[in-house]
């Protein structure tokens, strides 16, 4: 064990062990709650959570139908925040989801005054249903809350409330009058997560529970002070050498312009994930780690995270797009490609014993 990655182990404390299992028993409560509404989709639910403990945001990409809405709806209820749905449509305007000001009159003084009304941006889970479906102006009033945590109107800043987690849908299938999110927007993205069509036996629980009547209600499990808490320890669960060099060899082998990228990327990518795809995988995995009781991070939490990471970081070229090959399958090519236990020395300016 290298001295750097000694001094990380030694901060290791037995209360943050013991946080560990106690927020561990949570998020378990958790996922039995959201699961009285919610019936499969389990990769969906924990890529959620581990956004929301990395303090990161997500786009989920899915037909309609498949309960998007009640997920995070659902969510929001089991975590005791506060939750608003701002639905996209053509004619939205930015000052519809950050607020705007309007003149007010002192009826006792009869001075007139500016008075902030803040909009549905207010509140700690937000929906952006359908975010494709509104122009790139109003798109971008989200940037600044989604970044800074803050909003700007009128030359004031009005800080959000914490935690702050924005939750985006797009609908896969409908194109047409949509406004697609350019790059530099997606990845301000932690996730982007695919939800797919239930198995049979979940479809068939899905039809007994919607076409009977009756009432669902969550209980409460942490609240805002908790998941702070569990924000924080994310923080400072440790990372060896080893499992960040392996998260820069799978992120700079997709970048087309350095020696690192096998000649697989070359012929389909036309570009490559950025720092921060590296920074995401990194937070990504050790929220995965704590989630599942541990406080530290393996090889196999970066494999459990990195598809939702990298997917919209990616960008394939006509030939792959012709030949029906998807930045998923890409991402599956860099697994098998990369090794994980590759030594990290450096040599002539490359990474060495990047391929298996």
């Amino acid at each position: 064990m290298s001295a750097s990655n000694e001094g990380m182990n030694a901060q290791v404390t037995a209360d943050d062990l013991a946080k560990v299992q106690k927020l561990k028993g949570a998020y378990d409560k958790l996922k039995r709650e959201v699961g009285k509404v919610i019936v499969g989709q389990d990769a969906v639910v924990d890529q959620l959570f581990i956004s929301l403990f990395s303090r990161g945001h997500a786009l989920l990409i899915g037909v309609p139908g498949l309960a998007k809405t009640l997920m995070i709806s659902s969510l929001a209820k089991a975590l005791n925040l506060g939750f608003n749905r701002i639905q996209f449509t053509p004619d939205l305007m930015p000052a519809d989801i950050t607020g705007t000001e309007v003149i007010q009159e002192d009826k006792s003084t009869g001075m007139r005054e500016f008075k902030f009304l803040r909009g549905p941006i207010f509140s700690n889970v937000i929906l952006a249903d359908e975010i494709n479906r509104t122009p790139p102006k109003t798109q971008a009033a989200l940037l600044e809350a989604m970044q800074e945590y803050q909003v700007t109107v009128g030359g004031t800043r009005y800080p959000l409330e914490q935690p702050f987690f924005v939750l985006a849908t797009q609908n896969p299938i409908e194109q047409e009058g949509t406004y697609p999110l350019p790059e530099a927007q997606l990845d301000r993205f932690m996730f982007m997560i695919k939800v797919d069509y239930p198995s049979f036996e979940e479809e068939r629980e899905i039809l007994r529970r919607t076409t009977e009547d009756n009432e669902v209600t969550l209980t409460p499990c942490i609240d805002a002070k908790d998941i702070a808490d569990l924000q924080a320890i994310v923080r400072k669960v440790p990372i060896a050498d080893q499992v960040l060099d392996y998260i820069m060899r799978l992120t700079r082998a997709t970048r087309l312009t350095g020696n690192e990228a096998p000649g697989f990327v070359k012929e389909l990518l036309s570009w490559g994930a950025g720092p921060r795809a590296s920074q995401y995988l990194v937070l990504a995995a050790k929220a995965k780690a704590v989630l599942s009781g541990r406080f530290h991070v393996a090889a196999d939490d970066v494999k459990a995270v990195i598809h939702p990471v990298l997917r919209h970081r990616i960008i394939t070229n006509f030939s792959a797009e012709a030949e029906g090959i998807t930045p998923d399958h890409v991402i599956d090519r860099l697994l098998e490609t990369i090794d994980p236990n590759a030594s990290s020395a450096l040599s002539d300016g490359k990474l060495p014993g990047v391929l298996k």
